[in-house]
């Protein structure tokens, strides 16, 4: 164990944490040339692709230092603010991290919100600037940046360069002499914590663990805690760039586990294994839930495909735990789930994952987060949809999830930023300045007004140059009230949204003008209205599309025209009372899109 050293590496988004981990491997000789590629850890197109790690990646790699031959188990994470559920799984299997800063970027917000998780789990931290070979590179100004930050000396800061493996050797060598061995007892009862887990549509679910206490050995039962079933381990090992099996995987090691388990609900992240012979008494604590963000309805295209999706949307949570969903059902879009997700790039990630992996084309609805009423009696509903919103003669009052942003930037868009948080209804906590060019700016602002749009809005005002991370601060009081569209008085339920009554009227009329662009003419006349409750407050028309019922009079009394033209009239007038509007996808998906 005295040879084992568990690590990750944390940064920013785009600070270099996947390019480092290949040169790692490259320099170890983990991985043979002819196998090296960029991202070599990130497995899935997507991630290629938009170039962000979506999932954490381990991998073990064997390292000589001094004439000893070391175990280091690396785990490249994610720097997205939505994915930081993945860190902090990550984080529990490890004794110690990488620090990434980018030398040309400075700390940056998600730098400092991954560092406090790290600081939580009591790990050593290790310092690195990376990107030291670019044009822009402030090497003294970043070191002073980490330095005001964890109170480290400037010499234990390491300089590297994750494209051209410049430094990679010190890296080492400080993983190996300044990360604590892990702790435990090769011969107490098997104690083992699931970090991660993924389907093999031949295997089964393949679980991913840490050794806490305890030996793990091929053909061992072994039961898992939380469910209480056991099993038998076809086949442990360890994991390098594939799946490599071994006799027995010992304490402090990361390590996989196959036991042919098809069900998806019989495994938990954060669930303990032990041994079912001799078993442990304590299960593993530190795990926290997952508190998803933001809320929105995935529909089936077609209706009779919805089994097929429910099978999809259970292997996909395995391997993504921070997915949550429950079954809904709306009358304009049949079957589906209401799923909750840590944010708008996770959306957005899941919709492309179930389309590539699954071949899965679905409606999403408009994204929105849970709010909490409280009725007359005193009772407390969770609202995570419009639908479930009680009768507003029954509501005391309504309480919303509010939010600590934390914004890093430069002097120079301060008032742009200002703007907008205080345009959506944000209040000024505090403003300090980390350098004399870096600004942080700390917000209370409610869940809703981020959802939509916000992340893009404040790239574009400061030019891509702020920085952006979150943390919920519990539930406030508002006035939200429901908006209902209806089209010629019959409401749309999957278009129906929660919203702040100040900013109701503006919402309804853009929406009703985006709506009055996309949906089709029919032979009748359409109106399309928002309303909250029974007022009306933004209307559109669109007007019916006209045959020309007289084409065939030529000449003759004008009676016969005006007859022809009352007949038609008292035909559009039926077809309007039984006539149905067709809602393309488009309308659905421009709700997303109104400021556009």
């Amino acid at each position: 164990m005295k040879q084992i050293r568990n690590f990750c590496i944390i940064a920013h988004i785009d600070h270099g944490k996947s390019t480092l981990a290949d040169r790692l491997l490259q320099t170890t000789n983990t991985i043979s040339e002819r196998e090296m590629m960029d991202q070599v850890l990130d497995d899935m197109d997507l991630e290629r692709e938009k170039g962000i790690t979506i999932k954490s990646h381990a991998i073990q790699i064997n390292y000589k230092h001094k004439d000893e031959n070391y175990t280091l188990n690396l785990i490249d994470t994610p720097g997205h603010v939505d994915f930081s559920y993945e860190v902090s799984r990550a984080l529990a299997a490890c004794e110690g991290v990488l620090l990434l800063v980018d030398a040309t970027q400075g700390i940056q917000a998600q730098t400092i919100s991954n560092l406090y998780l790290a600081i939580e789990n009591d790990l050593e931290i290790i310092p690195v600037i990376n990107k030291i070979d670019m044009d822009g590179a402030m090497i003294e100004e970043v070191k002073d940046q980490i330095i005001d930050l964890i109170g480290c000396k400037p010499e234990e800061i390491l300089l590297a360069s994750g494209r051209t493996g410049l430094g990679v050797d010190a890296i080492l060598e400080a993983i190996v002499e300044r990360i604590p061995p892990p702790k435990g007892k090769p011969d107490a009862p098997l104690q083992a914590l699931i970090f991660d887990s993924v389907f093999n549509s031949f295997r089964g679910i393949i679980v991913y663990y840490r050794i806490v206490n305890g030996v793990l050995r091929k053909g061992d039962k072994v039961k898992f805690v939380s469910t209480n079933q056991e099993y038998e381990a076809d086949e442990v090992g360890i994991l390098k760039l594939g799946l490599a099996p071994k006799q027995e995987v010992k304490t402090g090691d990361v390590g996989y586990i196959i036991t042919g388990i098809k069900n998806a609900k019989e495994v938990k992240v954060g669930d303990t294994i032990t041994n079912a012979v001799n078993p442990t008494q304590e299960i593993i604590k530190g795990f926290q839930e997952v508190k998803p963000m933001v809320f929105a309805g995935i529909f089936p295209v077609n209706t009779d495909e919805f089994e097929e999706l429910r099978d999809c949307m259970d292997k996909l949570q395995l391997n993504d735990a921070s997915l949550t969903f429950e079954l809904e059902t709306s009358q304009a879009l049949g079957f589906g789930f209401r799923c909750g997700f840590l944010g708008l790039l996770h959306m957005e990630i899941i919709q492309e994952r179930l389309e590539r992996e699954f071949n899965q084309t679905v409606i999403t609805t408009v994204p929105n987060v849970s709010f909490i009423a409280y009725t007359t009696k005193g009772e407390k509903i969770i609202v995570n949809n419009p639908t479930e919103m009680p009768d507003p003669v029954k509501i005391d009052r309504i309480e919303e999830p509010f939010i600590k942003a934390q914004i890093i930037t430069k002097p120079d868009y301060i008032g742009n930023i200002m703007t907008l948080c205080l345009g959506k209804r944000g209040i000024l906590v505090n403003q300090s300045y980390l350098t004399q060019t870096r600004v942080e700016l700390i917000f209370e602002m409610p869940l809703t007004e981020i959802v939509f749009d916000f992340y893009d809005k404040l790239k574009s005002q400061t030019r891509g140059y702020a920085s952006f991370d979150y943390s919920p601060i519990g539930y406030r009081e508002a006035d939200i009230v429901k908006m209902d569209i209806l089209l010629n008085n019959d409401k749309v339920d999957a278009l129906s949204a929660l919203i702040h009554r100040g900013r109701a009227q503006e919402f309804g009329r853009k929406l009703c003008e985006k709506l009055k662009e996309l949906l089709p003419r029919q032979q009748f006349q359409i109106a399309i209205q928002a309303a909250i409750g029974a007022k009306v407050v933004a209307r559109e028309n669109i007007s019916a599309m006209r045959k020309d019922v007289t084409a065939k009079c030529y000449g003759g009394d004008i009676s016969r025209k005006r007859k022809l033209l009352e007949k038609q009239k008292e035909g559009k007038k039926r077809m309007r009372q039984i006539g149905n509007v067709e809602v393309p996808q488009e309308a659905f998906l421009a709700v997303l899109k109104l400021d556009d």
